[in-house]
C-alpha cells in the first residue's frame, strides 16, 4: 500500500493537497464516490466529506482533527486506495473520510516533513480543548460549540456508523489503539502490524492512564460511573465526539502512531520506585512550565491586543500543569511498569514544550525582545527529548502502513461482532 502515491514526495500532505488527491481518485469512480462539503471552518475553510459506496452499514473515518498529528491525511489516502482497491471492503459497507476535521488548525502547524524533534516543534501548533473539534463537546456548552464539531456530530447522526476511527498520532513514543467499546480480536492483527513495522506498542500510554486493556496497547474506555486518573484534567472521552457514535449503537477507535519512535514505552517490566519517579517527573514538569510562564508574564504588557490561537494555546497548557503535577503525585499502583512511566516522563517533557515553541512563534512573529529566551528553551528540551528516549524516525510509510491496517482490523472484527 502506498499510501502517498498521488503526492510527488514522501511527506505529509497539506490539506489542499489531500483534498485535490482524493478529488482525483473519486473521478475514477464517479458512480461509486461522492465528495461534498459538509461545512466550513470558524476561519470559512470547507470541510469535505468522500463517501465510497452506498450501503447503510457506514464505517466513518476522521482525519486531521489534532493539528500536530500529521499522519492522518496520509493514511487517509491509502485507506480511499484500499478501499476503492478491495471490493470485500465494501460488501454490504460503505466508507466515509472527512478529510480534515480542523483545517484552521493544520493550517498553523508547518512540519511537512520535520527533519528531528526541533524542528517539529519550531512549526507546533495546537489548539486549546476548546477549539479542538472532537474534544469541544467536553468542556463547552452545547450552544457554543464550534462549527466544526457540529459539522462532525451531523455527519455521525447522519451515518449512524457503526464504527469511527479517529486518526491520530504522537511525536515520539509507541502506537495504541484507544476504544469507546471493546472489539474482539482487534488486539493481535494490531500488535502483529506493529512488530512488522518495528514500531513499538505503548502498553502504558497516559493518554488511557487507568482504562482495562483487551491487549497490549489496546485500550477500552471505562464505564460511564469510573472515575478519571486524572481528575484535574477538563477533557473527559466520554463527553468528546467520540461518543456520539453509542447513539446509534456505533463505537469510535482511536488509532495512535508515532513520527519518532521509542523502545522506552514499551517495557513491561515492573519498575523499581514508581512514586518516587511520578513525584521527579511532577517536579521537574513544574520547574520547567514555571521557566516558559515567567517569559509569559513578562511579555504580556508587550502583547496587549493580541488574540492570537497560539498565544491561547500555550496559556492553555501552562494552566494545566500545576494541578496535573498534583494529581501525579498521587502514589502510583505498586505495579506500575517501565512502560508507564516512560509514557509519563513523555507526556511531562511535551506539555512545557509545546508551551515553550508555540509561545516562541507568537513572540517571533512581533520581534519581541524574549524571542530568543525561548528558541534556547526550545532547542535544548527538544534534543533533550530525542536523546533521553533515544527516538529513531519511523518512516512515512510504515507510519501509514501500520495505521491503514489497524483501521481495517478494526473494521472488520467490528463488523463481525455487529452481525
Amino acid at each position: 500500500m502506498s499510501g502517498v502515491s498521488l503526492l510527488p514526495e514522501q511527506r505529509y500532505p497539506t490539506v489542499t493537497e489531500l483534498t485535490s488527491a482524493v478529488r482525483a481518485l473519486a473521478a475514477r469512480r464517479p458512480g461509486l464516490c461522492a465528495l461534498r462539503q459538509v461545512g466550513r471552518s470558524r476561519a470559512g475553510r470547507p470541510l469535505h466529506l468522500l463517501s465510497v459506496g452506498h450501503a447503510r452499514r457506514a464505517v466513518l473515518v476522521v482525519a486531521g482533527a489534532h493539528a500536530n498529528e500529521p499522519a492522518g491525511g496520509s493514511t487517509l489516502l491509502a485507506l480511499v486506495e484500499r478501499v476503492l482497491g478491495e471490493r470485500g471492503l465494501r460488501d454490504g459497507t460503505s466508507w466515509h473520510f472527512l478529510l480534515c476535521a480542523d483545517p484552521d488548525g493544520a493550517s498553523l502547524h508547518v512540519t511537512p516533513a520535520p527533519r528531528s524533534l526541533l524542528e517539529y516543534h519550531l512549526g507546533f501548533f495546537r489548539p486549546a480543548a476548546q477549539e479542538q473539534p472532537e474534544w469541544s463537546p467536553a468542556v463547552l456548552p452545547p450552544d457554543r460549540l464550534p462549527p466544526e464539531t457540529r459539522a462532525l456530530t451531523r455527519v455521525i447522526d447522519e451515518l449512524r456508523p457503526y464504527l469511527q476511527v479517529t486518526l491520530h498520532g504522537t511525536d515520539l513514543g509507541g502506537s495504541w489503539v484507544q476504544l469507546t467499546k471493546d472489539i474482539p480480536g482487534l488486539a493481535e492483527p494490531f500488535a502483529k502490524s506493529a512488530a512488522q513495522l518495528h514500531i513499538p506498542v505503548e502498553t502504558g500510554a497516559s493518554d488511557a492512564a487507568g482504562w482495562p486493556a483487551s491487549g497490549p496497547g489496546v485500550h477500552v474506555m471505562p464505564h460511564a460511573g469510573a472515575g478519571a486518573a486524572y481528575p484535574s484534567m477538563p477533557d473527559d472521552a466520554r463527553h468528546s465526539t467520540w461518543y456520539h457514535a453509542h447513539r446509534y449503537g456505533g463505537l469510535t477507535a482511536v488509532v495512535e502512531v508515532p513520527m519518532w519512535a521509542s523502545d522506552m514505552v514499551d517495557d513491561p517490566a515492573p519498575h523499581p520506585d514508581p512514586a518516587a519517579a511520578i513525584r521527579g517527573l511532577a517536579g521537574r514538569l513544574l520547574r520547567e512550565a514555571r521557566e516558559v510562564e515567567r517569559v509569559l508574564v513578562q511579555a504580556l504588557p508587550r502583547l496587549e491586543g493580541v488574540d492570537d490561537p497560539l498565544l491561547r494555546a500555550a496559556r492553555w497548557v501552562l494552566e494545566l500543569v500545576p494541578d496535573l503535577a498534583a494529581d501525579w503525585t498521587h502514589v502510583p499502583p505498586a505495579d506500575t511498569t517501565m512502560a508507564h512511566i516512560g509514557s509519563v516522563d513523555a507526556f511531562a517533557r511535551r506539555l512545557p514544550l509545546r508551551a515553550a515553541a508555540m509561545l516562541w512563534r507568537v513572540l517571533h512573529e512581533h520581534h519581541d525582545p524574549a524571542a530568543p529566551r525561548l528558541e534556547h528553551l526550545v532547542e535544548t528540551w527538544s534534543d533533550a527529548f530525542a536523546e533521553r528516549f533515544r527516538a529513531r524516525w519511523v518512516p512515512l510509510e510504515h507510519q501509514v502502513e501500520h495505521q491503514s491496517r489497524t483501521v481495517v482490523a478494526a473494521a472488520l472484527h467490528a463488523r463481525a461482532g455487529a452481525t
